[in-house]
């Protein structure tokens, strides 16, 4: 196939001890943190009931999907999206499996609310305001690979800008034994067809050699969304390449031009 390519407008990023992309840039630069970082996301997009009740992967998304939007300076009701998420919220789906089985009638309606895979992505469109289209998606450990491509050939057909969020939780109960996940991590980015920023061209490749993983990677490896953090140790350093696994024999291969426009500490 023809290389997709893309301009990275806007970046947002949390993980556990990294809350925001300086704080990560920073990390993957040399080693430091910051003092009291913040347990868990919260999204000023939410009223404050919403924020306390709202689940770790909508917080997650959301805290990253406004990031993005904000350091591209674009408005997040005019951006079609693509949501990626392994796993949706392990969590909540554990305690679905377990009460189902235990006893049905006493299923949590706002559990159940939360429970499906596009959780997340109704947050944000009612939040945001923005009546554009989104998608969600899963593909186990291409999820972040395949949420990257259908958000190049949005722009390969004529859109203008898509955001891009992927994020997963950690996983619990008897079903973390069979889908092991820890932590929150989240990232999104504000995808552009021209402009400013570090220019992506993307290729489908055979096999599904991975190099080895940078600071990010190792920083948050046991995240099932580990898979996305070659493309964002390389932002995050100025490299010009990244690969992440495609699929089944598969991989997706990054060229990265002017990444150190984003390496820059004095960027945002």
């Amino acid at each position: 196939m023809n290389a997709l390519t893309a301009t990275i407008a806007g970046i947002g990023f949390w993980t556990d001890g990294l809350p925001d992309w300086d704080a990560a840039r920073a990390f993957a630069r040399d080693g430091t943190r910051p003092d009291n970082a913040p347990a868990r996301p919260s999204p000023q997009l939410l009223a404050p009931n919403e924020r306390r009740r709202a689940p770790g992967s909508v917080a997650v998304a959301l805290e990253v999907a406004m990031a993005a939007c904000r350091d591209a300076g674009i408005a997040p009701e005019t951006l079609p999206s693509v949501f990626a998420s392994t796993h949706g919220d392990l969590g909540i789906t554990d305690y679905m499996c377990d009460t189902l089985s235990t006893d049905p009638t006493a299923i949590s309606p706002t559990k159940f609310h939360n429970s499906v895979h596009n959780a997340a992505a109704g947050y944000w469109t009612i939040g945001a305001h923005c009546t554009e289209a989104t998608t969600a998606l899963s593909a186990y450990d291409a999820t972040f690979a395949q949420g990257l491509l259908e958000a190049m050939m949005q722009l390969a057909t004529g859109t203008p800008a898509v955001l891009l969020v992927a994020y997963d939780t950690a996983s619990a109960g008897l079903l973390g034994t069979v889908t092991h996940s820890e932590g929150l991590l989240g990232a999104a980015l504000v995808l552009v067809r021209d402009g400013d920023g570090p220019r992506i061209s993307a290729s489908l490749r055979d096999g599904a050699d991975l190099e080895s993983p940078g600071p990010l990677g190792t920083h948050a490896e046991r995240n099932a969304m580990a898979q996305m953090l070659p493309l964002f140790d390389a932002l995050a350093t100025g490299g010009s390449r990244a690969v992440l696994r495609a699929g089944p024999h598969r991989s997706l291969s990054l060229e990265i031009a002017d990444a150190q426009s984003q390496a820059e500490p004095a960027h945002g």
